[in-house]
């Protein structure tokens, strides 16, 4: 259990400071960076997550066998859930609002660039 412990305090150190440098990084107009700088909330909450399910684990330690490796278990999955659906969301929500500036620039959806268009938009 000590070794599951420490292996989830490095995950959540990790996981905390790709989320912080993300944060810190000056907004980008990159899909790639949009979409990492919008999942970053969800990976520090991931991290606060895995702390909380490794500090468990090293303050029960041994003593608790399996009820301590269960909450370890679910510590990981709802922390890796968590970052699933950041990611899924924020990628709805940085090809919306790219959509909405193609839009709105004269790209795709406009009447000027229907003659070239594949998509069926209904224009």
């Amino acid at each position: 259990m000590l070794v599951a412990a420490l292996v989830t305090l490095c995950a959540a150190a990790a996981t905390a400071a790709v989320g912080t440098w993300s944060l810190l990084r000056r907004p980008s107009t990159d899909f790639v960076q949009q979409v990492l700088r919008a999942v970053a909330p969800t990976q520090l909450a991931a991290a606060v997550m895995l702390a909380a399910g490794g500090l468990l684990a090293l303050a029960v330690g041994s003593r608790q066998g399996p009820p301590a490796a269960v909450i370890l278990l679910v510590c990981v999955v709802g922390a890796v859930a968590t970052v699933a659906a950041g990611c899924w969301q924020a990628a709805k929500m940085v090809t919306r609002e790219n959509a909405r500036k193609a839009a709105s620039s004269g790209g795709c959806g406009s009447e000027s660039a229907c003659g070239s268009c594949t998509l069926s938009c209904g224009r």
